[in-house]
């Protein structure tokens, strides 16, 4: 069954290409503007959905992926920064803080949807001035939630990263998507590759 991406994002284009599977990749074209009183749970897992029909609905027979993620403190979302001074405001702010962030899920054949949300908690240093304004023109981390890229030097910034799966935190949850993704008949061993010696 052929596999799509519902992303532009060249993270996630990046994780899934480690399960060895052939994808194509479409941007989806959806409005990620929060509904009033919408938890950031259920912000993550609408957004996730909505990018996967909206390709799905253009490529009938095939599996397609859509994922989000929303990142939180205390319940109040944070977007991407968008600009050096945002980030470092971000960074400022997030400082010994702990931040929830939602990675949301949903793989669809366009009849029967598989959905998850995989919670990482990322456990933020007590950062000085220099160590923000160092970090964000090493990394510049504009178009990431939280302003902080774990899987590059990013890492540095944080006391402690707790998830289920280390994958989540940069965008796509690869342990939870082969899941899924063996659910609907198509096992990312199966690709592999793996031949005997």
């Amino acid at each position: 069954m052929p596999l799509i991406l519902a992303s532009s994002s060249p993270y996630r284009k990046s994780l899934l290409q480690r399960l060895g599977i052939p994808f194509q990749a479409y941007s989806p074209d959806v409005d990620e503007t929060p509904r009033p009183g919408e938890t950031p749970v259920d912000l993550a897992l609408r957004l996730s959905a909505a990018k996967a029909h909206a390709i799905a609905n253009h490529h009938p027979g095939k599996l397609v992926i859509g994922s989000d993620q929303v990142a939180t403190v205390n319940g109040t979302p944070i977007g991407k920064a968008g600009s050096f001074e945002r980030a470092r405001q971000q960074l400022q702010s997030l400082s010994g803080q702990t931040v929830e962030f939602h990675s949301a899920l949903c793989v669809t054949d366009g009849q029967r949807d598989e959905m998850a949300d995989v919670v990482t908690l990322c456990r933020f240093r007590t950062l000085s001035a220099t160590e923000i304004d160092n970090y964000l023109k090493a990394d510049t981390p504009y178009d990431t939630a939280g302003s902080a890229k774990a899987e590059s030097l990013g890492i540095a910034l944080m006391d402690s990263i707790r998830s289920d799966d280390p994958t989540a935190i940069i965008g796509l949850p690869l342990i939870a998507l082969s899941r899924m993704l063996r659910n609907f008949g198509l096992n990312p061993l199966d690709h592999a590759g793996l031949h005997t010696a």
